[in-house]
C-alpha cells in the first residue's frame, strides 16, 4: 500500500523536529515552515517518517494511505 505525507501549514510553527527525524525528506526553509520534498517516498524511509510525526509539537504532520 502506499502512503503519503502531509503536512498542516496553519500548525506548523519551524520546530525542525521533522527534519532531524528525516532530513532526506523534510527540509525548513527560512520562513520556520517545513517544506517536504518527497510526499510519497519509499518504504524505507517509513519509520524515519512516523517518528516525525511522533515528535512533531504541534502535531503538523500526518501520513495518509492511498491505494
Amino acid at each position: 500500500m502506499a502512503w503519503t505525507i502531509r503536512v498542516d501549514e496553519a500548525l506548523c510553527q519551524g520546530h525542525g523536529v521533522c527534519e532531524s527525524e528525516a532530513p532526506e525528506i523534510f527540509v525548513l526553509k527560512r520562513a520556520q515552515t517545513v517544506t517536504i520534498l518527497t510526499e510519497s517516498p519509499d518504504d524505507t524511509q517509513r519509520s524515519a517518517v512516523e517518528a516525525a510525526v511522533r515528535y512533531c509539537p504541534t502535531h503538523a504532520l500526518r501520513i495518509e494511505e492511498t491505494d
